[in-house]
């Protein structure tokens, strides 16, 4: 849907705002309706095509929640489930409005907005609606100039969730297999918010003991233990103004996590050896290679600090669930080495690119990145061969690579393949999702091996 062609709803008790909007898309879409009391929602929606709504927050109605937006939020999805909808929050209200897009919202902006993003943001929304793409490939991170890359569908819809939370203050959990790209997701999101010239600080407190749990997160006085002989701030008060990153937050005592809830409901650290309270003021941002649903088992993890971490939690894929985006990271991961080594720039024969799509990684886009690196290292030509691609025997102890120079590629894939699909009974989608291929991927194979 075009924003000239389209019908856009305003809902808002703030006559300001309604003529504000109404203003800015008067030329810019085809009708533009302004309502100030929610409960005419459902018979404007009747009345006209609407295309897309902007929602407020909060509305001082009849209807009385504690949170009016969620609420007509909710009914405007049983009324109309396809009418795309914006939330207009506060600053302060910016937790809810997150929430509001795990409850069917397709995006939220902050009073007082940028006209100009404004309009953007409608725009791609009714592109979505549409089925046309925005071109966005990657997420930037300043991590050595690297960047977390992805073509496909599953790195999209992340890079779009990312767009949305990260100039927000929201807790962030995000989920994965080790190599996944965790670390560098937490860098790129603080470095897309508004502390962004404010620390990054990171810690993986699951290698901490319960001393220097505490001693390292909230700080320390000089004698509170054996070995504090002076005083020392804590990663919290680091952290101050910025994100702090926790990593392999699954993996702390029970009695950490008392401590660490007690923080975060508290907003204050308290420093070993002290009785004073120090105000802090950070971004938490927290990972774990631990599914949720044994991070939500209580005898290992408190329920109510995962509520307290995951106001928006980040699924990052294996690579066998992104198999179209092996070719892309091997590439910059091709240019990034050469460059480092001094290197001409290579390419890739058809047999190494084959050989990397075949490949299931177990160590994911780390054990591809270290592949790669060695590959670029021990090439004698500015052509990389499926010989120079050895995969990591830390990740394949058995020797599970497809690295027998006697069976051709092609006849491997095929009984790679078979044994799969005979694995789930002849169950393609199943079968595609092991192997990380997409069903029409998995067909062309079908086709080409006569299968």
């Amino acid at each position: 849907m075009i924003l000239k062609k389209a019908t856009v709803l305003i809902v808002d008790d703030d006559t300001d705002v309604l003529t504000a909007v109404k203003l800015l898309l008067k030329t810019e879409a085809q009708e533009v309706i302004t309502e100030k009391n929610p409960e005419n929602l459902n018979w404007l929606l009747q009345r006209n095509q609407v295309d897309l709504v902007l929602l407020d927050m909060n509305f001082n109605s009849a209807i009385n929640t504690g949170n009016e937006g969620l609420y007509w939020l909710k009914k405007i999805k049983e009324w109309k489930p396809n009418v795309c909808v914006i939330m207009i929050t506060a600053y302060g209200d910016i937790d809810l409005a997150v929430r509001s897009l795990k409850e069917g919202a397709d995006d939220f902006v902050v009073k007082p907005w940028h006209n100009e993003k404004l309009i953007t943001t409608i725009k791609d929304l009714l592109d979505k609606q549409e089925g046309v793409k925005p071109a966005k490939t990657s997420v930037k991170s300043s991590n050595g100039g690297t960047s977390i890359l992805g073509e496909s569908d599953v790195m999209q819809d992340i890079f779009y969730k990312v767009n949305k939370i990260a100039p927000t203050d929201a807790n962030i959990l995000l989920l994965g297999e080790n190599g996944t790209g965790k670390d560098l997701m937490a860098k790129a999101i603080h470095e897309r918010s508004l502390r962004a010239d404010k620390p990054f600080v990171k810690v993986d407190v699951g290698a901490l003991t319960d001393t220097l749990f505490e001693s390292e997160l909230f700080g320390h006085k000089k004698g509170a233990f054996t070995d504090a002989r002076e005083d020392r701030t804590g990663r919290f008060e680091d952290a101050q103004g910025g994100t702090l990153f926790l990593d392999e937050i699954g993996n702390i005592t029970l009695q950490q996590q008392a401590k660490l809830l007690t923080v975060l409901q508290n907003r204050q650290v308290t420093r070993l050896g002290t009785n004073k309270a120090v105000d802090i003021d950070i971004r938490l941002i927290c990972a774990t290679n631990l599914p949720l649903n044994e991070l939500a088992n209580e005898n290992r993890f408190r329920k109510d600090l995962i509520y307290r971490i995951n106001t928006v939690e980040i699924n990052m894929p294996p690579l066998r669930r992104r198999s179209e985006d092996i070719v892309v990271l091997a590439r910059h991961f091709s240019k990034m080495y050469a460059t480092k080594y001094l290197k001409p720039a290579m390419d890739f024969e058809p047999a190494a690119l084959q050989k990397l799509r075949m490949y299931n990684y177990p160590g994911n886009v780390r054990e591809l990145q270290y592949t790669i690196e060695r590959a670029v290292i021990m090439a004698d030509d500015h052509i990389m061969h499926a010989d120079d691609l050895i995969f990591s025997i830390l990740e394949n102890p058995a020797d599970t690579t497809p690295d027998n120079d006697n069976v051709p590629l092609s006849i491997m894939e095929k009984n790679a393949i078979l044994k799969v699909i005979e694995k789930h009974n002849g169950n393609i989608t199943r079968a595609a999702k092991e192997l990380g291929l997409t069903r029409t991927a998995l067909y062309r194979r079908l086709s080409k091996y006569d299968i």
